[in-house]
């Protein structure tokens, strides 16, 4: 078996204990941490990553492989993680909650966003028109309106969409995909926007 290639440290005078040999691909690992360097870069769309780990989830937005599928409504996801936070949908499980108004939400991201409607916080600003905005996801919509940026295209008819749950909605009329379904009388939906106001209609609560 080859020898590991190691490098010397020197004694630490604070508290005595020396290291005589520390694995290189350790300390590579951490220098690319520490330096913040991107040295994985996708071929499709050019996007650096720091780990090869975060490139591969990355490059599932392109073959579209979406492997975690939710049990109840049938859609599926790139990341297990966003199939946690979908299953808040159903369950209303809200662990995260407003100090302020007492208002709960399925991630710690929506709540950070949420604050800011307290403190009047904007800290995310176009740099072509100024405007300012307390998510970096609205921001980035919004720059679209001037960039005219449409990054995402339905590979069946070609149409072109600015927001990814627009695309997802839009690819499900080719599909014929209608995983919302109303408890009362089995008719489904294609959003689940649609399917809350078809409920009223059973309900007789009125639109606004």
């Amino acid at each position: 078996m080859a020898d590991v290639k190691t490098v010397e440290t020197r004694k630490s005078s604070e508290n005595g204990v020396k290291w005589d040999e520390v694995d290189i691909k350790h300390v590579t690992h951490h220098q690319k941490i520490d330096t913040g360097k991107k040295q994985y870069k996708c071929g499709e769309c050019g996007k650096s990553f720091k780990r090869k780990h975060d490139l591969n989830l990355h490059n599932r937005v392109h073959t579209g492989e979406r492997p975690f599928k939710c049990d109840i409504c049938g859609k599926d996801f790139t990341r297990h993680n966003n199939l946690t936070t979908h299953m808040r949908i159903h369950t209303k499980e809200r662990p995260f909650k407003c100090e302020v108004c007492d208002k709960g939400f399925t991630t710690k991201q929506s709540l950070t966003g949420h604050i800011r409607v307290h403190t009047g916080e904007k800290p995310y600003k176009c740099d072509i028109c100024g405007k300012c905005f307390a998510n970096s996801s609205d921001c980035t919509r919004h720059i679209r309106i001037h960039t005219g940026e449409t990054p995402y295209k339905c590979d069946v008819c070609e149409k072109r969409f600015k927001r990814q749950w627009s695309y997802e909605t839009h690819i499900k009329i080719h599909t014929g995909e209608k995983p919302h379904e109303c408890d009362i009388c089995n008719k489904r939906f294609i959003r689940n926007s649609d399917l809350t106001l078809h409920r009223r209609t059973h309900t007789g609560e009125k639109t606004l």
